[in-house]
């Protein structure tokens, strides 16, 4: 069972990748910049990526396959992280206006934020570990 903070930050996840997964089909030349230019089918993988983010999303709030759903996106953060490496590397400015570098190289480890956030947010035992883990009120 999860704590009502993890409720929240469940309920914000699936926001937010639901909201990602659409912008892949709104604004699908964001993408295309970030990806590769040497890497095969890179529209269909826009697409495709979309598609699973907004899966993974509303899978979040399926309690029966919430925790399935996490693990999906977070093997989907670490299929992109190329991506997000190469926008790093070659300074690859995918909106209109201009991002700084340094906030290019600080998404790469926001990677692990988000997995983290995933994970934790689903992990129905944390709960449970954490009041085993107190020791009771003797006053």
């Amino acid at each position: 069972m999860l704590s009502k903070t993890q409720k929240v930050f469940v309920f914000l996840a699936a926001a937010f990748y639901v909201f990602a997964g659409v912008q892949h089909f709104r604004d699908p030349e964001f993408y295309l910049k970030i990806i590769p230019p040497k890497l095969p089918l890179r529209e269909v993988a826009v697409y495709l990526s979309g598609v699973a983010e907004i899966a993974g999303g509303l899978g979040l709030l399926v309690p029966a396959l919430r925790r399935a759903a996490a693990w999906g996106l977070v093997a989907l953060l670490i299929v992109v992280f190329p991506a997000n490496v190469y926008m790093a590397i070659y300074n690859i400015q995918a909106t209109s206006w201009t991002v700084p570098s340094w906030l290019l190289w600080l998404r790469l480890p926001l990677q692990a934020l988000l997995i983290w956030w995933l994970l934790w947010s689903t992990d129905g035992s944390a709960r449970r570990r954490s009041s085993v883990a107190r020791l009771p009120d003797l006053r």
